[in-house]
C-alpha cells in the first residue's frame, strides 16, 4: 500500500544528517523500507550534504588532531539503522527485525487497558514502542511535550489531522492535540517513538503515565 502521509521534510534532512535520536531515527528507518519517494528524498539530502562538504576550504590539522579524530573514530557506534529497501519477511519491518523477529503476533504484549496493549523496545535516546489497539478502541486525548512519530504498521486509526493506514506516518510536535480511535474491524498496531513525555488532558491517563512509561 502507497503511504500518504510522510514524515516531515525537515525530519528526513535530520535523518540524513544523522541528527535524530535513535527512537525517531528508526521509525523513519521502517518507514524508508517501504517508501520509495521519502528514499529518494533522503538521497537527494544526502547528496546535498555531499556536495556542500566537497566545497569547504581545507585547514591545517593542528598539532595531536589527527590522533585524536582516531580515538574518536575508535569509540563511534557502528550506524543501527539501513534506510535501503530491504524486503521484510513476515509483518515486522525490515530494520526492526534483528531485535524482534518476524511476527508482531509473538511477542509478549503488556496490557495497558481495555483494548490497548503495548511493547517496549530498548532505545538509547528516547522511547521506542509498539502499540496495538482493538477495534473502535480510542487512545486518550493528549499532546506532546516533544516530538511524537507515528508508524502504522497494519490496521489504520483516524484523528483530527485525517486517517493513516499502514505505511503512514504521523510526524507530530508539541503544537499537535489529538485522539486517535482504531476504524477498521482489525487490531492497529503502530510503531511509536517520542523524545519527550505525552501530556494528557484526562485526570485518569496522567495517573496511569508514569506505570507505562509514557
Amino acid at each position: 500500500m502507497t503511504a500518504i502521509h510522510h514524515p516531515d521534510p525537515s525530519s528526513l534532512m535530520s535523518y540524513a544528517a544523522g541528527s535524530l535520536p535513535e527512537s525517531i531515527a528508526m521509525v523513519i528507518a521502517c518507514h524508508l523500507s517501504s517508501c520509495e519517494h521519502c528514499r529518494k528524498a533522503v538521497s537527494d539530502a544526502e547528496d546535498v550534504g555531499r556536495t556542500l562538504l566537497e566545497q569547504l576550504e581545507p585547514v591545517t590539522m593542528s598539532d595531536g588532531a589527527r590522533d585524536n579524530m582516531l580515538a574518536m573514530l575508535d569509540n563511534v557506534a557502528p550506524e543501527p539503522f539501513q534506510s535501503s529497501p530491504v524486503k521484510a519477511v513476515g509483518n515486522v519491518p525490515a530494520p526492526l527485525q534483528p531485535m524482534l523477529g518476524e511476527d508482531l503476533n509473538k511477542l509478549h504484549w503488556r496490557t495497558m487497558a481495555p483494548g490497548m496493549k503495548q511493547f517496549i523496545i530498548p532505545a538509547p535516546e528516547g522511547k521506542l514502542r509498539l502499540l496495538k489497539i482493538a477495534p473502535g478502541t480510542s487512545m486518550p486525548k493528549h499532546s506532546h511535550t516533544g516530538s511524537e512519530l507515528t508508524l502504522v504498521l497494519q490496521g489504520s486509526y483516524s484523528d483530527e489531522l485525517g486517517r493513516f493506514r499502514a505505511g503512514d506516518i504521523a510526524d507530530l510536535d508539541g503544537d499537535i492535540s489529538h485522539q486517535p480511535m482504531v476504524d477498521t474491524h482489525e487490531d492497529c498496531i503502530c510503531l511509536i517513538a517520542t523524545d519527550a513525555p505525552l501530556k494528557f488532558t484526562g485526570l485518569i491517563p496522567r495517573l496511569l503515565q508514569p506505570f507505562f512509561d509514557l
